[in-house]
């Protein structure tokens, strides 16, 4: 997913280890296109990662017969986000409910559906589109995540996608998990990942406690997509997100009468300072100028070796807003 605002903020993170924590982070509603609003809950006015994970939207559920979406194009509905830039990371894409289809610019074509992990790794530079095709189903409700890439691969790694179907479950007592990368209690998904990070999908039945094992070198939060949970005093419902911090063995995770399911994101935390703005991950302003013009010159042009067209898309690309009148400069990775 693009980062579509208008005037996006610039966000640089460097890497800090702490200890255990439990901290609400809040999401803030963002606009999407002509109407469709995800919830924004990293970058954080108080955190901007956790592990490597550095931005996290949780949209939905939409239905998509009640409304009508898109960027700038009437008539279409559900998610509409034409070509645009990714630089120094992976998008990570689930979904609750729904479809999306997924093209990009190293000739990929696939759909993202429920259960199914779809990963792409810029590298040094991919464009990519998501659109809700016209077959798609009614509702819709997902997260699109991303991952900064380390400075050892985060240029030389060649752009590419990665679809996984059948990715490794995990029973607990009263709770099911499905493991999306990294690793859950000695269960491993397939999916790349270039420093130790953990994504799952988990739910807990009504009532049920969960201790959830956890490595200790790694930090952690929940996002809440379905229902509610209690972890120490606090209790994060639907659209909410908890950082648990570093240094755990095992947390204890509640699940309200309703039952829960979550996100649990997690990973070494990320040591290196990132500047972020717009579709871009970089390490100085230069570089994410160079970034944007980049872009600029290959829809301008027909495509670059840096920034190829998306085949199969019919339409335009999305251009890269204006740059900041004054230069991206570092923030603290947690205030």
């Amino acid at each position: 997913m693009s980062d579509l605002e208008k005037d996006p903020a610039e966000v640089i993170g460097t890497g800090d280890c702490e200890g255990p924590a439990l901290e609400l982070l809040e999401g803030r509603e963002v606009v999407l296109g002509r109407s469709t609003t995800v919830r924004r809950l990293l970058p954080n006015k108080n955190r901007r990662m956790v592990g490597a994970w550095c931005f996290v939207d949780h949209y939905g559920p939409d239905d998509l017969t009640q409304r009508v979406d898109s960027y700038d194009v009437p008539g279409e509905r559900g998610m509409q986000v034409p070509p645009h830039p990714h630089t120094s990371l992976q998008t990570v894409s689930w979904l609750f409910e729904g479809e999306i289809e997924h093209r990009d610019s190293v000739g990929s074509h696939a759909f993202v559906r429920p259960g199914e992990l779809n990963i792409m790794t810029a590298g040094n530079g991919i464009a990519h589109s998501e659109i809700s095709a016209p077959t798609a189903p009614p509702m819709l409700h997902g997260a699109q995540l991303w991952v900064a890439l380390p400075e050892s691969v985060r240029t030389t790694t060649p752009p590419a996608f990665n679809a996984y179907a059948d990715l490794p479950q995990l029973d607990f007592d009263g709770a099911h998990a499905t493991v999306m990368i990294g690793t859950v209690a000695g269960v491993t998904s397939p999916a790349p990942a270039f420093t130790p990070l953990v994504g799952a999908d988990i739910t807990i039945e009504p009532g049920r406690t969960l201790a959830l094992p956890l490595t200790p070198s790694n930090e952690y939060a929940v996002l809440v997509v379905d229902g509610s949970l209690t972890v120490g005093e606090l209790a994060p419902a639907f659209g909410e997100m908890v950082y648990l911090g570093a240094n755990r063995q095992s947390i204890d995770l509640v699940a309200s009468d309703n039952g829960v399911r979550f996100l649990l994101l997690g990973g070494e935390p990320f040591e290196e300072q990132l500047v972020m703005w717009w579709n871009f991950i970089g390490r100085s302003h230069e570089e994410i100028v160079a970034a944007r013009q980049s872009w600029q010159d290959a829809i301008s042009g027909g495509g670059n070796d840096r920034f190829r067209p998306v085949p199969g898309y019919d339409g335009d690309p999305l251009p890269a807003p204006p740059l900041p009148a004054i230069a991206l400069k570092p923030r603290p990775r947690a205030r």
